[in-house]
């Protein structure tokens, strides 16, 4: 029997599921609350709930995997630290490309010349005067570095003396491009590796806390961390690359549907706090997606299962649609704390409810309240935030929870309390899904009066006609949860469609689409919500049209995630779908973390930039040799040799298996002569891991 702890830390909740890998079998399973504040709170209760329902030794488990919705979240919801952007040879208008202007926000950006030309050469030297120059200044308002060069993935020479130079310099962690993608499309580079730096403090702490969490609880095991496509990283090695764990809870998720629904077919989604995941299983496995994961709207080269995100959840902010005369809200893309949770730890919030129903005229603040994730015992106020930023930040730390009304007076203040909740320094808390199955009757796991109370303030909420959204509470949960249901159902068939479409044309990326922004549907970003007449279908409004529209997915649809059996039946029902909620679907995560492998792919490039010249493009620069055959044998053997040793540093135990796979481009020049254009050779080093799961029950199913 090999012993494997699956972790799964969300918004919301932290999933724990032991699984015996040899017989395919769940052992025990706990949830605890996820503390963004102290992360260790979180992870150490499920490990310590699920040891307790097992009642094993603990020193017989062989291994803790984890995953985290974290990552994902924070760039859907444009949360990290500040990133200083060092651009090596671009040209003006790279910010215009990717995203990458957008991504980067208003954190400093640096291009200096230098770079690299397509076949590996030096286009210019690099301007290390300038670099110095500058990096002083930036440094004291940025937390870490990300460095992108033109043609890093053939040369990536400038960019490990830029990495030098910031290292000295300045200490902060620092990410470059050519580390994290093998992939050509330097704008698409540089996005990923802003991200990436972006992220390094967030999983450093999930890391930290988890480590701390096993020395408490006795665990002697190695930690591995689940990457976006579903494969293990050793936890020391995933804290420099955390951007490699976006989507790594919904490919743990996708990883448990696959052995825990039953399905080989199938439409699966995973609902959590922040974000749906959605994916397509087709001969019970999950596709790859080759043109990089699409998270909240922006194109990465991190190779990941081909999923849809979403920002639309349990705990997604609930906003009026002010501006409408038909009453109405918008859900996510932006996470908030339900005050249903809330109250169950700082109780007191009822009596600000109770005293803003009392008021006579509502506020657009009402109901909202700020969470400080700062303390005086974790450093303080950081102080690359602006003057205003840290008389703020300072009040929250001092003051604690409190009404957003308290915390912000002025137009100014709100605006603070808002660029605060992107850097991830505080949370918001205001109605949510959650609180409105609470006021339904729906579900009743926190604080069902705070949530009432909630409701009740928010049916006071004008719509543009100038008339409160609701009669009553019980009539703002439900615009809610029609609109979560509406909103899951379009992204479910826009998810749909594009597989659909992808599938046919053989492109695994699915259907390209701009960055989600909060709108009519919500934080999810649709391809057909434009469309009033399917709304109507879904609505079952469309009666006595000339035309009507029935909607209906094909394959079974299978609901993950804690509130999957509150939300899904509605939304199946709107589909005309077969819904299969499995045994554990509320811990798939957790499930998928623990029967993980490990898996790392290297490619080497072979190009001819001259006759009789043969350039490989090795991990540490370029080599010319003079024939084809002597390139193609230097690249493969140098393709095998750095996944085995990237599967190694990556946690690999024992013997790898070992994957190679040679791509020649050849075009003909003459009736006996092929003219040698490139070749691509790919080598995966993958350990074993879980091959069969024991067939596992279903707790609800709906034909």
């Amino acid at each position: 029997m090999s012993l494997v702890l699956g972790l799964d830390t969300g918004g919301t909740f932290t999933d724990a599921a032991l699984l015996d890998t040899a017989s395919g079998t769940v052992l025990a399973t706990a949830k605890a609350l996820t503390t963004r504040a102290d992360l260790s709170i979180g992870v150490g209760g499920a490990i310590a709930a699920c040891l307790e329902n097992w009642g094993g030794p603990p020193q017989t488990i062989s291994r803790i995997s984890l995953s985290t919705t974290l990552a994902t979240n924070a760039v859907v919801e444009g949360v990290g630290g500040r990133v200083g952007l060092i651009l090596i040879g671009f040209d003006d208008k790279v910010m215009e490309r990717a995203g990458l202007g957008a991504a980067l926000g208003a954190d400093p950006v640096l291009q200096i010349a230098g770079g690299h030309k397509a076949d590996g050469r030096q286009q210019a030297p690099l301007d290390e005067a300038g670099l110095g120059s500058a990096v002083d200044e930036m440094a004291a308002q940025v937390a870490s570095w990300a460095v992108a060069g033109h043609f890093a993935t053939r040369n990536p020479a400038h960019e490990a003396k830029t990495r030098e130079i910031l290292q000295h310099r300045t200490g902060l962690p620092v990410t470059c491009s050519h580390e994290l993608s093998d992939a050509l499309g330097g704008p698409k580079r540089a996005l990923t590796t802003v991200l990436n730096a972006r992220l390094i403090s967030l999983l450093d702490r999930l890391v930290g806390a988890t480590e701390a969490e096993m020395i408490r609880l006795g665990l002697a095991c190695p930690l591995m961390v689940v990457k976006g496509d579903g494969s293990l990283l050793q936890a020391g090695y995933a804290r420099g690359r955390p951007v490699e764990t976006v989507l790594s809870g919904p490919a743990a998720s996708l990883s448990g549907a696959a052995f825990l629904a039953g399905q080989t077919d199938a439409l699966v989604a995973d609902i959590g706090g922040t974000t749906t995941d959605i994916a397509r299983l087709r001969g019970g496995a999950v596709q790859t997606s080759k043109d990089g994961a699409m998270v909240g709207g922006w194109r990465t080269c991190v190779e990941a299962a081909h999923i849809r995100t979403s920002g639309l959840g349990g705990d997604s902010e609930v906003r009026v649609r002010g501006r409408d005369m038909v009453a109405g809200v918008n859900l996510g893309p932006r996470r908030a704390v339900p005050l249903s949770l809330l109250a169950t730890e700082h109780p007191q919030i009822k009596q600000s409810l109770e005293a803003q129903l009392g008021q006579a005229i509502a506020q657009t603040t009402d109901g909202r309240f700020v969470i400080p994730l700062m303390s005086e015992a974790a450093g303080g106020v950081p102080d690359w935030l602006t003057r205003s930023e840290q008389k703020l930040a300072q009040f929250l730390i001092d003051k604690g929870v409190c009404a957003l009304a308290d915390a912000a007076t002025t137009q100014v203040a709100l605006g603070a309390v808002d660029r605060l909740v992107r850097r991830g320094l505080v949370m918001l808390s205001c109605f949510t899904p959650t609180d409105a199955v609470h006021v339904l009757g729906r579900f009743t796991r926190f604080d069902t009066d705070a949530a009432r109370l909630g409701a009740d303030l928010l049916a006071r909420q004008k719509s543009g006609a100038g008339e409160p959204i609701a009669a009553d509470g019980a009539g703002a949960a439900r615009l809610v949860t029609e609109a979560l249901t509406e909103a899951s159902a379009l992204a479910l068939m826009d998810a749909g469609l594009a597989d659909d479409v992808s599938y046919k044309s053989g492109q695994t990326s699915g259907l390209k689409t701009p960055r989600a922004e909060p709108g009519p549907g919500g934080g999810a970003d649709h391809l057909i919500s434009s469309s009033g007449v399917l709304r109507q279908a879904l609505r079952g409004s469309n009666t006595g049209a000339a035309v009507q529209i029935s909607l209906k997915l094909g394959i079974p649809l299978v609901g993950l995630g804690a509130s999957a059996a509150t939300h899904y039946p509605a939304i199946a029902e709107g589909l005309g779908a077969e819904l299969v909620v499995p045994e554990h679907a509320d811990v798939a995560g957790a499930v998928g973390a623990a029967a993980g492998a490990v898996r790392q792919k290297v490619l080497v490039l072979v190009t001819q930039p001259s006759d009789g010249v043969f350039r490989v493009h090795l991990p540490n620069g370029p080599k010319d040799v003079n024939t084809q055959n002597e390139a193609v044998t230097l690249a493969r053997a140098a393709a095998e040799a750095g996944a085995k040793a990237r599967a190694t540093a990556a946690g690999a135990a024992g013997d790898v298996e070992l994957h190679v796979a040679e791509a020649i481009d050849e075009v003909p020049v003459g009736p006996d002569k092929q003219l040698f254009l490139q070749a691509v050779i790919t080598a995966e080093a993958k350990s074993p891991s879980v091959e069969k799961i024991a067939p596992s029950g279903v707790i609800a199913q709906k034909g």
